[in-house]
């Protein structure tokens, strides 16, 4: 049980690294300001995706895999929108005011809804549906990819939040801005290849 935890755990975490949900992690951290809510949002989307990973085993592999790139690359792609008008403003201090209303709930409400977004039909939750029925041990499996997907999106939050201490947040702003289309348009133009 331990061994499949820990190979399930190493494989998620290293996978999810580079992934454009951690990307994403970090600018919902920047922008919100707030770790807590963020990572614990983040945390409740990745470990939905656990579950229906660990439950449906290698038939998410079976989904169809363009529609849901083309919706993640649109939803991308306005969120870099609504992400540069944010950081039109001059005064930073209507973002913050902006930001600081919204109630802790929210935040996190707001953070898990683009996780589960973003992540459905991702490699990290292939591959933990792929390990659950390969190893045959659902709950080593849900207990690593989980601890994983929550130490990628906390190393992201960290991160995110220190950033905001040596950046302005218009700076910030921009370039999570042209980020967000980047990584929407690269999943358009894959949905489409």
């Amino acid at each position: 049980m331990l061994q499949h935890a820990l190979v399930t755990f190493t494989a998620v975490f290293l996978a999810e690294l580079p992934d454009k949900t951690m990307f994403a992690t970090l600018l919902l951290s920047t922008h919100f300001r707030r770790r807590l809510p963020v990572w614990l949002g983040v945390t409740a989307g990745y470990s939905f995706h656990v579950v229906v990973a660990v439950i449906f085993g290698s038939a998410l592999s079976r989904l169809p895999e363009r529609p849901i790139q083309l919706l993640v690359g649109v939803l991308f792609i306005i969120g870099a929108i609504l992400t540069w008008r944010a950081g039109k403003d001059d005064d930073e201090e209507s973002t913050d005011k902006w930001s600081t209303s919204m109630s802790n709930s929210r935040v996190a409400w707001t953070a898990a809804s683009v996780i589960l977004v973003a992540e459905f039909g991702d490699l990290t939750q292939l591959a933990t549906a792929g390990f659950a029925a390969r190893f045959g041990d659902p709950i080593a499996v849900a207990c690593g990819a989980a601890l994983a997907l929550s130490c990628v999106s906390g190393l992201a939050v960290l991160t995110g939040s220190w950033l905001t201490t040596k950046v302005p947040l218009r700076v910030i702003q921009r370039t999570a801005a042209v980020l967000f289309l980047v990584i929407g348009a690269a999943t358009l133009v894959t949905a489409l290849a």
